[in-house]
C-alpha cells in the first residue's frame, strides 16, 4: 500500500491531473433497511423503475418554454455559478467561497455548456479556431457580466468549500534578492581531501529547487546543483522509493516531505525528479520535467536513447550528454525564475504593426531556399515571424528548446556570426535530426561590442533544414533576407518595437488597478503580457509574481473544475483569472482591490487584445 503523502497512478490517462479537495459535506439520505424493502415489495408488488437521471445540460436548462438553440458564435458571457472567490483563512491557508445563484437565461449564458459537460472541465483544446468576442460596452455591461462577482461582499458569502488547491501564502520576506540570486550560484566542488563535503551539502540543501535526472538502474545522469558524487546518497534514496512502487506495478508520481514537494516523471529508462519548496503545483512541475526530457531528446533523439539503455541498462548517459549540461541548466534556471511561456504552454510574439509583419513574411517567402523547412525571425526571445510548410507547424515546446539554445546557451551566442547545429525537435519528429543555421543581426549602432547586447535586445535569424549539407544555401538565404529587410525598413521597425518594450497596464487602461496581466490566445497558442516594470523589475519580485500566477493557474485548471472566473485575495495581492474556450486572462492587483474595478479592468484588457490581435499575435504566418 502506498505510503501516506505519496501520489501514485494506475491509469496513465489521468496523467498530470490532481484531485480536488473539498470540506463541504454532501447531503446523505438515510439508507433503506431490509424492513423498508420488504414493506415496499409486499405493498406494491414490484418496485417501479427509477426515472432517468437528468444530465448536466438538462439540469442547466431551466426555461419553461421551448429550448432556445445555442448561438453559433463565440461569446464571453459567464454564468454566475462559474465565479469562485478565494480568501486567506487566518492569513495563512486560502479557502474559497462559491456563490451559487440561478443561471442567467438565454443562449449567451450557456456559452460554455459544452465545457461543463466535458470531463476536462475548463481546459478547452488549444486547437480551437474560434475568435474572441469581447463585450465592447461601458461599465454597465461589465456589471451585468460579473454581477454577483462584483457586487457580493466577501463577508456575506458562504464559506462552505475549500480552495481548489491549498497553497500557503508566499510571505513577503520568504526570500530576498540575495536568496533568489544564490539559487543560480554553483555549490562548489569537493577538494582532494574531501573535508568540505559538509559545507557543500549545506549549500545544496539551502537551494529552494532542484532537478535530478537518473536512470532506471539508479545511475545519476544530471543534477542542477552539485554533482553526482556529492548527492549520490540522496539519489540512491530516491531510486529506492521509485523502485518500491515499480515492483508493485505502480508508478510514483509525487510525495511530500515537510514543506518540500517531490514530483517524479518516468520516461522510458529515465526518472526525472523535481524537488521544490516554491509555490508550484504538481502539474506545473511535471511540465518543467517534460521540457527537460525534450531537451535531452533534442541532443540524442529517442531511438538513440532507447538503444543505449536496451544494450546496456547501466549506461552512463552523462557522457553522451556532455556539452549539453549548460542547456539543461539554463532551461532549469528559467523555470526557477518563472517562465510564463512554460506555465501557459504558449509563445510570446513581438508586437509590431500588421503591415510590417506582412512585409517580413513576404521577404521570407521571396528569399526562401529550396531545402528550407522552417524559418524564424526572433527578437529578444519573442517571435517576430515564421515561414513554414502549409501542413506543418512548430510545436511550442520545440520553439522553447530553440530559443533556449539560441539565446541562453553560451556557445551559440558567444560565437557570434553564424552557427550550424544538428538538433532534434521532439514535437516535430523525435526520431531524427534537423540542422539549424543561426545568425545574430547587428541592429545596434550605439553598441560597438556585440557581447554587451542583452537577450532582450538580441535579434537572430534561425533557418532549419533537413539537409546537413545545406549550410551555404541557408547562408545565402540569410544574406538575401537581411538585404530585403534593410530595403523595406523592417529592421528599423524591429529595433523600434524592441525599444518600445511591452506596454504597461496603465498605457492600455489609464488609471487601471491592475499591476500586471498574462493573456493567452488559445486558438493561436500564443500569449502577451504587460511590462514587468516598475513593480516587478527585480528577480525576487518577478519570482513572487510568477508564484501568484502559478497559484491562480493551478486553481482554475484543477481537475473537474468548471469555474470560469477565479478571484483570490491574499495579504500581498489580489489575483483574478478568467478562462473561456477562446482565451485565458490572469491579472494581479493590490490587495483589497475593489472587485468591480478589477472586473472592469479585466474586460478592458480583453477588449484591447481583441483590437490589437494582429499586432500581438502571428496569425497564419508565411506559408509555402
Amino acid at each position: 500500500m502506498p505510503a501516506a503523502g505519496m501520489n501514485t497512478q494506475q491509469d496513465p490517462k489521468t496523467d498530470g491531473e490532481q484531485p480536488v479537495k473539498t470540506s463541504k459535506q454532501p447531503y446523505i439520505s438515510r439508507p433503506s433497511t431490509p424492513d423498508d424493502d420488504a414493506r415496499s415489495v409486499s405493498s406494491e408488488g414490484e418496485r417501479p423503475p427509477l426515472p432517468p437521471r437528468p444530465n448536466t445540460l438538462s439540469l442547466l436548462n431551466d426555461e419553461t418554454g421551448p429550448r432556445v438553440a445555442l448561438q453559433a458564435e463565440a461569446t464571453t458571457a459567464i454564468s454566475r455559478t462559474d465565479i469562485e472567490t478565494q480568501y486567506p483563512e487566518a492569513a495563512e491557508s486560502p479557502y474559497s467561497t462559491l456563490a451559487v445563484r440561478n443561471l442567467a437565461r438565454g443562449p449567451k449564458a450557456r456559452a460554455s455548456l459544452s465545457q461543463l459537460a466535458s470531463p476536462r472541465g475548463s481546459e478547452a483544446g488549444d486547437s480551437a479556431s474560434i475568435r474572441s468576442s469581447i463585450p465592447n460596452g461601458d461599465s454597465g455591461d461589465v456589471e451585468a457580466l460579473f454581477m454577483d462577482f462584483a457586487a457580493t461582499a466577501p463577508g456575506s458569502q458562504s464559506q462552505g468549500a475549500t480552495g481548489l488547491l491549498d497553497f500557503p501564502e508566499f510571505a513577503a520576506d520568504d526570500i530576498d534578492d540575495d536568496g533568489i540570486l544564490s539559487e543560480f550560484e554553483a555549490v562548489g566542488e569537493l577538494n582532494e581531501e574531501g573535508d568540505n563535503e559538509e559545507l557543500l551539502l549545506q549549500r545544496w540543501k539551502a537551494k529552494r529547487k532542484h532537478y535530478v535526472i537518473l536512470s532506471a538502474a539508479g545511475k545519476p545522469i544530471w543534477t542542477r546543483h552539485g554533482d553526482s558524487g556529492l548527492i549520490s546518497g540522496y539519489v540512491g534514496v530516491i531510486q529506492t522509493i521509485i523502485s518500491f512502487y515499480e515492483e508493485a506495478n505502480d508508478h510514483l508520481r509525487g510525495f511530500s516531505a515537510g514543506d518540500t514537494r517531490f514530483v517524479v516523471l518516468t520516461r522510458g529508462s529515465l526518472h526525472l525528479v523535481a524537488i521544490s519548496r516554491m509555490m508550484e503545483s504538481d502539474n506545473q512541475l511535471r511540465l518543467q520535467l517534460e521540457a527537460l526530457y525534450m531537451q535531452i531528446l533534442s541532443t540524442l533523439t529517442l531511438p538513440s536513447l532507447t538503444h543505449l539503455f536496451s544494450v546496456r541498462p547501466s549506461t552512463d548517459l552523462s557522457r553522451p550528454l556532455q556539452g549539453s549540461e549548460s542547456l539543461l541548466s539554463s532551461l532549469a534556471d528559467s523555470f526557477t525564475r518563472g517562465s510564463p511561456s512554460t506555465l501557459l504552454s504558449a509563445l510570446e510574439c513581438l508586437k509590431i504593426r500588421k503591415q510590417h509583419r506582412q512585409a517580413i513574411n513576404n521577404a521570407l517567402l521571396k528569399t526562401k531556399a529550396s531545402s528550407l523547412l522552417y524559418g524564424l525571425l526572433v527578437a529578444g526571445g519573442r517571435l517576430v515571424s515564421v515561414v513554414r510548410p502549409k501542413k506543418h507547424s512548430l510545436h511550442p515546446g520545440d520553439l522553447q528548446l530553440l530559443f533556449n539554445m539560441v539565446f541562453e546557451a553560451d556557445g551559440v551566442k558567444a560565437g557570434g556570426g553564424e552557427s550550424w547545429i544538428p538538433v532534434c525537435l521532439p514535437g516535430f519528429n523525435s526520431s531524427g535530426y534537423l540542422y539549424m543555421y543561426v545568425s545574430f543581426l547587428d541592429i545596434r549602432d550605439d553598441i560597438e561590442n556585440s557581447a554587451e547586447i542583452t537577450k532582450d535586445e538580441s535579434v537572430a535569424i534561425v533557418l532549419i533544414s533537413p539537409d546537413k549539407e545545406a549550410f551555404f544555401e541557408m547562408q545565402g538565404m540569410r544574406d538575401a533576407l537581411v538585404e530585403q529587410m534593410e530595403r523595406n525598413g523592417s529592421l528599423k521597425e524591429i529595433k523600434t518595437a524592441i525599444d518600445n518594450g511591452r506596454p504597461a497596464t496603465t498605457d492600455i487602461v489609464p488609471g487601471t488597478v491592475l499591476h500586471h496581466f498574462l493573456y493567452k490566445s488559445r486558438a493561436n497558442v500564443q500569449f502577451t503580457m504587460s511590462s514587468y516594470a516598475p513593480e516587478f523589475s527585480s528577480v525576487t519580485r518577478r519570482r513572487r509574481l510568477m508564484s501568484m500566477y502559478n497559484n491562480l493557474h493551478a486553481s482554475i485548471h484543477a481537475k473537474n473544475t468548471h469555474v470560469k472566473v477565479h478571484h483570490c485575495v491574499s495579504r500581498s495581492a489580489t489575483s483574478f483569472g478568467w478562462v473561456t474556450p477562446v482565451f485565458e486572462l490572469y491579472c494581479i492587483a493590490e490587495p483589497n482591490t475593489n472587485r468591480n474595478a478589477l472586473a472592469q479592468s479585466a474586460s478592458k484588457i480583453a477588449q484591447w487584445v481583441q483590437r490589437e490581435e494582429e499586432r500581438l499575435f502571428i496569425i497564419g504566418g508565411a506559408v509555402f
